[in-house]
């Protein structure tokens, strides 16, 4: 495990010089725009050194049974979806269709899924139907809450960083024989991220892009998925709480991704509709800069998955209440100081007319 952490982590590490290399050789660089933080020039392609480094260590090292072969495989066909989004763009329903296809390979070739509730609001074991069509929505969710959070310099990569190294800790204590393989999913991206990051934090010289954001937020979704399933059939660690903690684990992301989709939406517009009302956009807007924000959230993250987890022993229902309780406040929060800087500016530019 140590060598395929070691590996992706090299690989990575070494990657990402050629890649700016090449990038600004043949310039394909993202240009700034009314909805960007950066401002110059700066390659999307951050992605491929992260997969280079994780799919390699993956293969190499990694035990690929128990549904890793068909992850990677996913992984493969996000790549190419996100590599020419980030070269040429893409449309968000050949994105989706993308998605699609990688949820369908691991959900009915490798038959990861969620299989039960487990209690909350009183369902336990799921029709397959129901089991199919839920695993698709979380499945496609999450990848797109990691590729929505992906907004500020090393924002994405430190929650991943956080979340992977959570579940990897978990599947690495108790997965036993159907799920201790995931343990090496989640070092194996955790070196390919480092390596990355080295050169991620602001003022970057490369962006993760979507070929690394879906990629990332494609294997999340599967860990997540494994770990609550581990929690019906291993009953570890966490048993029937599994579901709260693991969305306790993936708070930021979850919570960014509801709270600006309903914000579109209450607006009347598309909930895919770009904007500047991100959870790092309104911190950034109190004054504090890209690195502290990206502190703040990992800091964040990492606040409230250590509750969850340490208040597992309360089930679900009062971990999510707790959680749903916790979001409306910081939804209050983030609007009441948004309302307060509108009205700044408004008064800053009447005065100086």
């Amino acid at each position: 495990m140590g060598l395929s952490w070691m590996w992706a982590l090299l690989v990575s590490l070494f990657a990402v010089p050629s890649i700016i290399y090449i990038a600004h050789l043949k310039n394909m660089l993202d240009t700034p725009n009314g909805r960007t933080v950066h401002q110059s020039l700066t390659p999307r392609l951050g992605g491929v050194a992260v997969f280079a480094g994780f799919m390699s260590a993956l293969t190499i090292f990694a035990p690929l049974q128990n549904g890793a072969k068909e992850l990677l495989a996913g992984c493969i066909i996000l790549f190419f979806v996100g590599l020419k989004d980030d070269l040429v763009g893409m449309s968000v329903s050949k994105k989706f269709v993308g998605q699609l296809l990688a949820t369908g390979i691991v959900m009915v070739m490798a038959d990861v899924r969620i299989t039960s509730f487990q209690g909350i609001l009183g369902v336990g074991v799921l029709p397959i139907g129901v089991s199919y069509a839920f695993t698709l929505g979380v499945i496609v969710g999450i990848t797109n809450a990691i590729n929505l959070i992906d907004g500020l310099d090393g924002l994405a990569g430190t929650i991943v960083l956080i979340v992977c190294g959570t579940f990897g800790y978990y599947f690495y204590a108790y997965g036993g024989p159907d799920y201790s393989n995931f343990a090496y999913v989640a070092i194996c991206l955790i070196g390919g991220l480092l390596g990355f990051l080295r050169y991620n934090f602001h003022r970057a010289p490369i962006f993760m892009g979507d070929t690394g954001s879906l990629v990332c937020g494609f294997i999340v979704s599967v860990l997540a998925i494994q770990f609550i399933e581990m929690g019906v059939r291993v009953g570890q660690p966490f048993g029937s709480s599994a579901p709260s903690v693991a969305v306790g684990i993936l708070f930021v992301p979850l919570f960014d991704t509801i709270r600006v989709f309903s914000l579109r939406m209450l607006a009347g517009r598309s909930p895919f509709s770009p904007d500047k009302n991100h959870i790092h956009h309104r911190i950034l807007a109190m004054g504090f800069s890209q690195i502290s924000t990206v502190l703040l959230l990992g800091l964040l993250n990492v606040l409230v998955a250590m509750l969850v987890i340490r208040f597992a022993y309360f089930g679900n229902t009062i971990l999510i209440v707790a959680l749903v309780i916790f979001s409306a406040l910081l939804s209050v929060f983030f609007g009441v100081y948004q309302s307060r800087i509108s009205r700044r500016q408004l008064m800053a530019s009447e005065n100086a007319q």
